[in-house]
């Protein structure tokens, strides 16, 4: 195979290139979801709930990119009891999820997103602190086997160019474009780089939603790209290396653009209704337990929907309640339907039937239209 050409600075990029017609278009369709998502999820009584229940969905599917295939279940009762249920991928997963919240912590403090932060998102992300590549030998492979991409090799190399995407993607005066266009150049330059020794995938789709909250596109982490990705790998993979093979075409970026913002559009919709959905259950389940039980309180809302398994410690920690309350509380809910009780060893877990239900509809509705 030839020789790739080597590897541009962003910052070598015109924004001229990014104007066509189509892309204006497409990022104007892609704007408008996000706005909807964005105030739609501001219109929730707790961002949290959102944060944890799409952010376990996101590690599920950006693990799964990567071969790390757990399934809700698994990951749900490895929160819940993870001496019990943590298989290698669940634990994967659990720290793609810590990943994503050093990240939104980080973003949220600084008002950056820096080359520092993404090591500390990869150090949480592979629990190691080998930060960037300092040895050559990383190569890139085909089903097959065959190399089809040898990222920058030179450590000194690495660095210049991860500096160069820092300045990118925080000095808009050095590009003057859209940011939902520079999020996907970002992206592409990122994985390009390949700066890590492993985790470059998972901390790539982390960046991309952590881009948007920096710059103001969202207000908290909650437009996931992974599960597109999951579904269209084919093109992802061909465009991706057709801009590697063609860097200085412009039509190839401009696919490799149109690319994402079709999965910024198509991701913002399919999460619009799964929230909707979500609002509309926390908003019944608040109405008829606050009905049906004396011990409502908003707390216990909060617990139910934070976790879409609780158990019997998570409802003592929250409400401050002692356990044989927690426990009545539980199998009240049990009783009325609320939840369902799962006997585990001496010990329960209990699932939110209603956000369960959301949960797995909105993967089943994806896989489909995938």
């Amino acid at each position: 195979m030839p020789a790739l050409p080597p590897l541009q600075p962003l910052t070598r990029l015109k924004a001229a290139y990014f104007e066509s017609p189509a892309l204006l278009k497409a990022t104007a369709t892609a704007s408008r979801k996000l706005a909807e998502l964005k105030g739609l999820a501001a219109g929730m009584p707790n961002q949290g709930i959102l944060i944890n229940t799409l952010g376990l969905q996101e590690a599920k599917d950006s693990s799964a990119i990567e071969n790390i295939v757990t399934t809700h279940d698994e990951l749900f009762r490895s929160a819940t009891y993870p001496d019990l249920f943590a298989s290698p991928a669940a634990k994967e997963v659990r720290h793609y999820v810590q990943a994503l919240g050093v990240g939104f912590d980080l973003v949220k403090r600084s008002g950056l997103l820096t080359a520092n932060h993404m090591i500390e998102i990869q150090a949480e992300l592979e629990q190691n602190n080998a930060g960037f590549r300092k040895l050559p030998g990383t190569a890139l492979k085909d089903g097959a086997g065959r190399v089809v991409y040898t990222p920058p090799q030179d450590p000194a190399a690495i660095v210049a160019l991860m500096r160069d995407l820092e300045r990118f993607i925080n000095d808009d005066s050095a590009f003057d474009a859209d940011p939902l266009i520079k999020m996907a150049l970002v992206h592409h330059q990122f994985e390009s780089i390949h700066p890590f020794y492993d985790g470059n995938g998972r901390t790539g789709r982390i960046v991309n939603v952590l881009y948007l909250v920096n710059k103001d596109l969202l207000d908290i982490p909650v437009l996931y790209l992974s599960r597109h990705i999951v579904r269209h790998k084919p093109d992802y993979y061909r465009l991706l290396q057709a801009v590697r093979e063609q860097n200085d075409a412009v039509p190839v970026w401009q696919a490799w653009v149109l690319y994402m913002l079709a999965a910024v559009e198509q991701t913002a919709q399919q999460t619009i209704a799964t929230v909707a959905d979500i609002k509309a259950a926390l908003m019944d389940y608040k109405h008829r337990i606050r009905t049906a039980h004396k011990f409502y309180s908003q707390d216990l809302i909060n617990n139910l929907f934070m976790h879409p398994y609780t158990k019997i410690e998570f409802v003592e920690r929250d409400l401050k309640v002692s356990r044989l309350t927690a426990t009545k509380y539980l199998d009240a809910l049990t009783a009325s339907g609320f939840v369902q009780k799962v006997k585990v060893g001496r010990s329960n877990y209990y699932i939110n039937q209603a956000l369960n239900a959301i949960l797995t509809k909105a993967e089943m509705v994806e896989g489909a239209q995938g």
